[in-house]
Parts: structure tokens; sequence; C-alpha cells
């Protein structure tokens, strides 16, 4: 053996050391039962049952975001709240034995959630406005989906789906939940105590919905059942409203390109601006040449909501490929612009609207030219092309108010 090839040798005994123990602690999970509990808002499983409701013919399914919050004690088991579930964006695909998520507004909308989720716990930390035990990450806790006829288990796919997952090292999850929802059961009249893995919610057609809950470990690699337990919404916290360019993205691409066009170079970001959440939607903006930024702030509601404009001086040593460095150091010296005598904000109007009437208030740009488009005859009586005719008035060569009747019938 060369000894330059023990080091590999180890690293492979190494390896089957460790799927050794992880097997061994996942067969000692199932002989003990151990699965964490289980708490769910009656918002989630609202929202569950709206979404089947919807597509009662076809597959479909939501992301799942709450937390997981560690016992420490020997004994101790973990528990999962499940806050909220989040809908896929238009590329979704559902078919009577087929679901696929779009993946793009879910991963916006959680990065959202969990951003003010982070600035809410550094905020309240500490006070009864957020208790001890919920100060912890808000996380995506899996994926739940609906499935034909009395398919109440996980497939094989489902399976291999998850575990594709667990073992993904880059997402560090350790376990997922997987409910199952099927619907069109017979009513059920009355309770159980039994500590079954199901619940039951009456739909509007008189039959029932069922969500079997499902759990997965990645050491363990089997699915395990899990115990629900459903409380009132104010036993949880609630989780902030979604802002408008996660639930408006066209809007927002229609604001960006708009600006971009008129000649502005525009990063985009969501920033704390006033100590409370959600967040805001920011915008700074900069003419080539020009000495200061313009910086526009945007509520969760816009565009019901105006947006507030600032200006910031340039400063050296900013770099625009980071764009919460960059604003963080404009807000630091920014200061209000006032909105022009004659304005007025309005939800058709877009923020390159604002912007115009801001520079022509400044006097950065001249108001813009009312173009009328004049009709033109084959008969030049006047002697004029009648092309001219037409370029002086749509250039605004010729004030429209000073040329004669005979000009503007023409």
């Amino acid at each position: 053996m060369r000894p330059n090839d023990e080091p590999e040798i180890l690293k492979h005994i190494s390896t089957e050391i460790e799927f050794l123990r992880k097997r061994l602690r996942g067969m000692a999970m199932i002989s003990r039962g151990i699965v964490p509990n289980l708490v769910l808002s009656r918002r989630a499983v609202e929202k569950m049952l709206s979404a089947a409701g919807q597509y009662l013919a076809d597959e479909t399914g939501e992301a799942m975001l709450g937390f997981i919050i560690e016992d420490d004690t020997p004994e101790g088991l973990p528990t999962i709240y499940v806050l909220d579930t989040i809908s896929p964006d238009e590329t979704a695909i559902r078919r009577s034995h087929t679901f696929q998520q779009g993946d793009a507004l879910q991963d916006e909308i959680i990065w959202w959630l969990q951003e003010n989720w982070h600035f809410h716990r550094e905020r309240y930390r500490g006070t009864d406005v957020l208790p001890g035990r919920f100060d912890v990450p808000l996380r995506y806790l899996g994926d739940w989906h609906k499935q034909p006829g009395s398919m109440i288990q996980p497939s094989h796919g489902d399976l291999m789906t998850a575990l594709a997952w667990l073992d993904d090292d880059e997402l560090g999850m350790d376990y997922l939940l997987v409910p199952i929802v099927t619907v069109g059961h017979a009513q059920i009249i009355g309770q159980t105590d039994l500590a079954v893995n199901y619940l039951t919610v009456p739909m509007d057609n008189g039959t029932d919905m069922r969500v079997d809950w499902w759990y997965i470990h990645r050491d363990v690699r089997v699915f395990q059942p899990v115990h629900p337990k459903v409380v009132p919404e104010d036993a949880l916290p609630t989780m902030m409203k979604y802002a408008w360019h996660v639930v408006l993205p066209d809007r927002l691409t229609s604001e960006t390109l708009a600006m971009t066009d008129d000649g502005l170079l525009v990063r985009t970001l969501f920033y704390e601006c006033d100590g409370e959440v959600p967040l805001e939607f920011c915008f700074f903006a900069i003419r080539q040449g020009a000495s200061a930024f313009m910086l526009f702030v945007t509520q969760h509601d816009y565009p019901h909501s105006p947006p507030r404009a600032y200006q910031a001086p340039f400063i050296n040593g900013l770099d625009l490929m980071d764009p919460v460095a960059t604003f963080q150091k404009l807000w630091e010296v920014a200061t209000p612009i006032a909105d022009p005598e004659d304005w007025a904000w309005d939800s058709e109007k877009f923020l390159i609207d604002y912007v115009i009437a801001l520079e022509v208030d400044m006097g950065l740009r001249e108001a813009p030219r009312l173009e009328i488009p004049v009709l033109i005859e084959d008969d030049d009586s006047d002697g004029a092309s009648p092309d001219r005719v037409m370029d002086k008035y749509s250039r605004g060569e010729q004030n429209i108010s000073n040329a004669t009747d005979d000009e503007i019938s023409e």
C-alpha cells in the first residue's frame, strides 16, 4: 500500500462510520417513536382548504412557513409551528395526477417574510411583543400537496424528492413536513380523543377535506405520521402583509424599465425606513453626471399609497452593485423632497411621472409639451409643405394657441 493512499482509505472508512451512525440513530428514533410535536395555525388550515377547493379535479399544493423550536431537555421533542402557506406562481402545473410547483413567487415571498420577521425580532426582542419561545428564525418547512382519490400517504416520488432535499447540504435541512391533502370524504360527525395523524375540515360541497401529516428526518429516511394540533390565530405570531413588489411583479418591471428608459440608473431593494414592519420597498436613481441621487420609498400597499421622495448627495466609494449598502449610506444623509404644489398622486401614475414632476419643479428639465395630432389635407393652399405643417405642431415649433383657424382646419 502506498502511503498516499492512506488518507483516501481513512476518508472512506470515516464516511462509512458516519453512514452507519446515522442509520442506527434513525432506527432508534423509529423504535422510540421520536417525532416532533406539530402545531398548526387556523390560518394555515383555512388556506389549505381554500386552495384545495379551487382545484377539486386537479392536484395542487403550497409551501409552508413557520418555526422549529428545539427542546433542550434529555427527553424533549422539538415543536414545529406551521404559521402560513404560500401559493405557487402562475408557472405551476396542475393536472389530475400531476402537480409541479413554480417557485419564483414563493421564493420571493419567503424571503420577504423572513426579512420582516428578522427585523421584528431585532426590534422587539426582550419585550412582551415577542414571546421568548418565538425568538427563532422563520423557516421553510416543506410542501403540502393534494393527491387524487384516497391516496393519503406520500408516494415513492415524494420520498425521492424529500430525500434529495434532505441530502443537499447547502439547504441544511434535517427534516421536512410532507402533508397530503385529499378531498371528497364523507363528513365525520363528532370528535375522537385518538391521537391520529390527520385532521378533517368540512367543505362547501358537503364532503370533508382530509389532511394527513407526515414527517421525514434525514437520518430516518422514511415517512412517519405526526399528530397535528390546530390553535386559534391569535395564539401564534401573525405574518407580515405581502409587499406590492411580490404580488405585482409586472408593475415592478414596468416601473424600473420606465425610469431606465428615461436615462436613470436604477437600483431596488427593501429596507427599514420608519422603524416598523412591513419593510419599505425602495428605489434609488441617478442620472449620468448628476451630483445627487433621488430615493423613493414605497409602502407595502403601493401604488394605492403614494411614494415618498428624498435627495442625497453623491458620496465617494459607493458600490452600486451592493444596493443595500449604498442605500444605507445615502439614507443617512438624505433629505425629503417636497411635492410640487400642483402634484397629486393616484394609483394610475408611475414613479417616472413623479420623477418628471419633481425634476420640472426643481428646474432640472422642461415641462412636457402637449402634442396634438393634426390631420393634413393633400391640398397645400398656403404653399407650405404638408409634412412641415405637421412637424411644426408636433414638435412645438409654433404655439398652437397662436395658430389661425384655417391652419388648424388644414
